[in-house]
């Protein structure tokens, strides 16, 4: 004798588990590309910098630039307009022109523990040499006129903050640098100026050079 089906049994859907993970996975997978998109999409102000910046500098909002830029999430790690307190900020590391402020650059005191000290370059500079350029600065003692000790490193990794060219109709000589030199070597360069040693800025090898 046939056996007739229940009444529950009629028109019964079954649906596959493994059906309703891939559709949800589906619709999450959707919406976080659209979160990503419209979140890349948004436009949001940031600082940039107008002029290359070196570690020491303090600067202030009218010292940058501001620009319009998709970054999405990534706002957080860059200084926007109404970041800068009234004192300033301390750049902690050299920005290049033109490049926006990481957070991670600037602080609210100077902690970089260089002082700026301006050296006279006897000849003309590489033209590689600018702001924001990394130099070792040798001098040679001079043992009497025109006769100097074999030249040797006084500072290794000194900074370029700025350059200083000759002004007026005379030329006064070679530009002067100004470097940015650990505060504990200050002293040893300050006193191989006043001695007259012979001082050369050299441009430093970059490592893996």
């Amino acid at each position: 004798m046939a056996r007739r089906p229940a009444r529950g049994d009629r028109g019964a859907l079954r649906l596959d588990p493994r059906l309703l993970i891939g559709v949800l996975l589906e619709a999450g997978s959707a919406t976080g590309v659209w979160a990503l998109v419209s979140g890349l999409d948004e436009s949001s102000d940031a600082y940039v910098a107008r002029g290359t910046l070196t570690p020491g500098t303090r600067i202030e909002a009218d010292d940058l630039a501001v620009a319009s830029v998709r970054l999405g999430s990534a706002s957080a790690h860059y200084i926007a307009p109404g970041d800068i307190p009234a004192a300033g900020l301390v750049v902690t590391r050299t920005v290049g022109d033109g490049e926006l402020v990481p957070t991670s650059s600037v602080d609210d005191a100077d902690r970089t523990g260089l002082a700026t000290v301006v050296v006279p370059s006897r000849r003309a500079l590489p033209s590689a040499l600018a702001t924001g350029a990394t130099v070792d600065v040798w001098a040679a003692r001079e043992i009497e006129r025109g006769t100097f000790e074999p030249p040797a490193v006084l500072v290794g990794g000194a900074q370029i903050a700025g350059i200083q060219e000759p002004e007026g109709m005379v030329d006064s000589g070679g530009v002067s640098v100004e470097l940015l030199v650990p505060r504990e070597k200050v002293a040893a360069l300050l006193q191989a100026l006043a001695a007259g040693d012979a001082i050369d800025l050299v441009p430093a090898r970059v490592s893996g050079d």
